[in-house]
């Protein structure tokens, strides 16, 4: 089963979960905005994505402006704000067992299917 870390706000998150839902494939939906990953999820999700925390923030919030833009953190400060801050966590993100895709474009997605 696969499992979306999704926002039904964003267009790219839910152009992911139909090309999910259009394979036929079962999914397990995560609002993370409502249920944030935790920082033990967020580095597991990170070594799923073989990414560092920096790769995956959105830039664009005003939450990174106002408090990050400019900062020199460590890996786990970063870590640290997007579990505080889930609206800095870039998305969707979709994971299969041991494996994770960021869904920009969607169709990474396909290598899941």
């Amino acid at each position: 089963m696969l499992k979306i870390y999704h926002n039904n706000r964003c267009s790219k998150s839910r152009q992911t979960l139909e090309l999910i839902h259009n394979a036929g494939q079962e999914v397990e939906v995560v609002e993370y905005l409502k249920t944030p990953p935790s920082a033990a999820e967020l580095r597991g999700l990170l070594q799923k994505l073989n990414m560092r925390p920096e790769q995956l923030l959105r830039k664009g919030e005003a939450v990174y402006k106002e408090q990050f833009k400019g900062k020199s953190l460590t890996d786990e400060e970063w870590i640290q704000a997007m579990a505080a801050h889930p609206v800095l966590i870039e998305r969707p993100i979709v994971v299969k067992d041991q494996k994770a895709v960021l869904g920009r474009p969607p169709e990474n997605v396909q290598e899941l299917l």
